[in-house]
């Protein structure tokens, strides 16, 4: 477990490092569109568009990897207050609900994907990109998710079980601060 657990969260670590690169393209996008705006009097049909599909694949690529961190969102106000092991428990317990959520999204993703993959679709815009590659990033995201999910809940048990749990396998603690 202690392999898998490893490789999955390096490979979510992995994929998070490249998309945090695509924030440059979307930066330079989105400043040439304001300026193509106030300099030329009108955007390029195209920059808008293609900083939104890139975002489409940035934030749906680094889930795996925000888990990991346990960066996702809590309602602190109860959750904040307990320990490690309390934490762990609360997890485990609501974990279903992490899988039922990625087991449709998963399904529904790889449904949407084949049929945009299989037309080559494209947004039906002006400029009419491809957007399939987008719509395929949904449900291998998913997988990568749901992988790291498995090794949360390992973390978890291990947590409950009074066992140590090394931070570059199976993220920061519950109870750890976040940056």
């Amino acid at each position: 477990m202690l392999k898998f657990a490893r490789t999955v969260t390096w490979i979510n670590t992995w994929c998070a490092r490249i998309a945090a690169w695509l924030i440059l393209p979307m930066f330079f996008l989105l400043m040439a569109d304001v300026v193509m705006r106030y300099v030329v009097g009108s955007a390029a049909i195209w920059t808008a568009e293609l900083a939104q599909l890139i975002f489409g694949v940035y934030a749906v690529i680094a889930g795996g990897y925000l888990l990991a961190q346990r960066g996702h969102v809590n309602v602190d106000i109860v959750y904040g207050r307990y320990g490690s092991k309390r934490k762990a428990q609360i997890d485990l317990a609501t974990s279903f609900l992490c899988f039922l959520f990625l087991a449709v999204l998963i399904w529904q993703g790889t449904d949407m994907a084949w049929e945009s993959a299989s037309k080559l679709e494209t947004s039906s815009s002006i400029w009419d990109p491809q957007i399939w590659p987008v719509k395929v990033a949904i449900p291998i995201a998913g997988v990568l998710l749901f992988l790291q999910a498995i090794v949360r809940v390992a973390s978890d048990i291990r947590t409950v079980m009074g066992l140590h749990n090394d931070p570059e396998v199976f993220g920061k603690q519950a109870d750890e601060p976040s940056h």
